[in-house]
């Protein structure tokens, strides 16, 4: 039986200038992202990102903010066409919920994880499947970060200087190197980025790459 092709891991999230996911007031302080992810750069650059995508990967909070906003977008005639394709890819995506609280998850293709990211994701790479994506979840990017399991990092920088709160990096990670592949500017001055994991060419069994 031939063996699957690695599956691409990616990681989306958003970025202020000084590094923060969420403002100094706390994790639901993000008002500062709301006017650039509503530009056609930002949206153009979440369907682009997501669509090769056949697995999501989601934190609690955010499987939840997502659970009760987005599947009913996907039919909203009034919400702009890059949204409702979203959301329909959301709803039909296999989507895996990191959670020690949740009993159970009720969204269509959804199921509670029952190992931690990075095993996870291991197991994952070992099926059929497009890419696997990390929809803005700051624990599992992090996991994923500490274990080398992160093929692709999807960020969209904005021109914000929040002055505190959360980071996504933080000393933990061991250091690593990124080629930048794709950029987007939106007309808000955010600016979405793709930056693939530069790994060594694996060595054949002569020793030569």
């Amino acid at each position: 039986m031939p063996i699957p092709q690695r599956r691409t891991v990616v990681a989306n999230i958003t970025l202020s200038l000084d590094g923060r996911v969420a403002g100094p007031a706390g994790e639901h302080d993000m008002g500062w992202i709301v006017p650039h992810a509503i530009g056609d750069g930002p949206r153009e650059h979440m369907v682009q990102v997501t669509a090769p995508a056949t697995t999501a990967l989601l934190g609690r909070k955010n499987y939840q903010g997502f659970a009760g906003f987005w599947p009913s977008v996907a039919d909203d005639d009034s919400a702009d066409p890059r949204d409702r394709t979203f959301a329909r890819w959301l709803n039909a995506v296999e989507k895996v919920v990191f959670s020690t609280t949740l009993e159970e998850v009720e969204w269509d293709n959804a199921r509670l994880a029952t190992e931690d990211p990075a095993a996870t994701v291991k197991r994952l790479r070992l099926e059929e499947g497009g890419d696997i994506i990390v929809l803005a979840s700051t624990s599992v990017i992090r996991q994923l970060l500490d274990a080398d399991e992160l093929d692709r990092l999807s960020i969209t920088l904005c021109p914000e200087l929040v002055g505190g709160g959360a980071r996504l990096f933080t000393d933990g990670p061991a250091a690593t190197s990124w080629s930048l592949t794709a950029t987007r500017v939106s007309d808000s001055g955010a600016i979405c980025l793709l930056y693939d994991r530069i790994r060594a060419a694996s060595l054949t069994p002569s020793g030569r790459s």
